[in-house]
């Protein structure tokens, strides 16, 4: 029953397309596995008239959804942060600005769940997560992706059913088609003190792909050897590729990013001694996979997952589920998991050559 599931009220930070996705999505009448039930309690933007337009567009028109709640509309980001109604403050805004924000919410003794990446370093990362942890508040990095049915299944039938035998290989390419060198020097997609690149915009997709096909736990056994290379164009990286090398298992992560070439729809591959798993739809957000075995006739087995919407929800729900329980971090994704993230792409940048203001390698 939805009565009997925990409710969490949100604030939400910032008026841009993420967090248009992120209401569309709790604003739903219902999702496959629902756990929650989630009410827009309150919206901040940059000014009033753009946080007015996002609560015509987005909220008014579900407000039956909402339990009834005109969610209050800010000028600002500090109102949310203080309003006494908000259990959790979603932050969407560009990475470059997440530090902050979540600096500021959590002064403000605010449950957070920040969009990725994360940050813009592992040192600010482990900034963040070192306050939340002394104000005894919930932290979250909303990597959407680890949270869907998809991924589940997929590495339940690597890891537990071992459907394709040893994992030695996974290739996973996140690609965009935009003209970097054409856009105004103010787009966040070219400024690179807003974190410009593909690399933590798109990029922590592929990782995350990695991850999550190769560790058979997850950020608890061995951390991979990275060796990576960049493309730079007017100073902007937009061409990533590196290795996750895990020398005690022998196994391989191939891994891209790119703002140059669209991705292809089967955008993942993972290997092993038995046959291969594809994986299909748009990296961030994936609609299905394909099981082939080496030795089975025709296509191999389709897996289909139903998806109303984008499917942020399921991020959204663990959290509600993990304040229900007392819990600050997510198992899923916890503190440790997302600073680990955070330090395996400056690696990268280390090696590659992209650079943003203040990095210290």
């Amino acid at each position: 029953m939805a009565n009997d599931l925990p409710t969490v009220r949100w604030g939400i930070v910032a008026t841009g397309m993420i967090s248009s996705w992120f209401v569309e999505d709790l604003l739903l009448p219902t999702w496959p596995g629902k756990r929650a039930n989630h009410i827009i309690q309150s919206i901040g933007s940059s000014s009033l008239e753009k946080g007015q337009k996002f609560h015509e567009k987005y909220v008014l028109p579900h407000l039956a959804q909402n339990s009834g709640v005109d969610p209050k509309i800010y000028p600002d980001y500090a109102s949310v942060y203080n309003d006494p109604d908000v259990d959790v403050v979603y932050i969407g805004t560009p990475h470059s600005f997440h530090k902050q924000n979540c600096i500021d919410a959590i002064s403000a003794g605010k449950n957070v769940l920040c969009e990725k990446a994360f940050t813009l370093t592992q040192a600010d990362a482990k900034e963040v997560t070192k306050l939340a942890k002394e104000k005894g508040v919930f932290l979250m990095e909303a990597m959407w992706t680890r949270f869907y049915p998809l991924v589940k299944e997929l590495r339940r039938l690597l890891y537990e059913e071992k459907a394709i035998g040893r994992v030695w290989r996974t290739f996973a390419d996140f690609g965009l088609s935009y003209d970097v060198e054409s856009l105004p020097d103010n787009s966040r997609l070219k400024d690179l003190s807003m974190g410009a690149g593909t690399l933590l915009d798109i990029g922590i997709y592929s990782l995350t792909w990695g991850v999550l096909t190769l560790e058979e736990n997850v950020g608890k056994g061995e951390h991979p050897k990275i060796l990576a290379a960049q493309t730079l164009q007017s100073g902007v990286e937009t061409i990533s590729s590196w290795i996750l090398n895990y020398t005690d298992t022998g196994r391989h992560g191939i891994l891209t990013s790119t703002s140059n070439v669209r991705s292809a729809n089967n955008f993942a591959r993972i290997e092993g001694s038995k046959g291969v798993i594809s994986i299909h739809g748009p990296t961030s957000s994936p609609e299905s996979f394909t099981v082939k075995l080496h030795d089975e006739e025709g296509e191999g087995k389709l897996y289909t997952f139903d998806k109303p919407g984008r499917g942020f929800y399921w991020e959204a729900d663990a959290v509600a589920v993990d304040l229900k329980e007392g819990r600050k971090e997510n198992e899923t994704i916890n503190w440790a998991e997302t600073e680990r993230i955070m330090g395996i792409m400056d690696e990268i940048r280390r090696q590659g050559g992209a650079r943003f203001p203040g990095d210290t390698f």
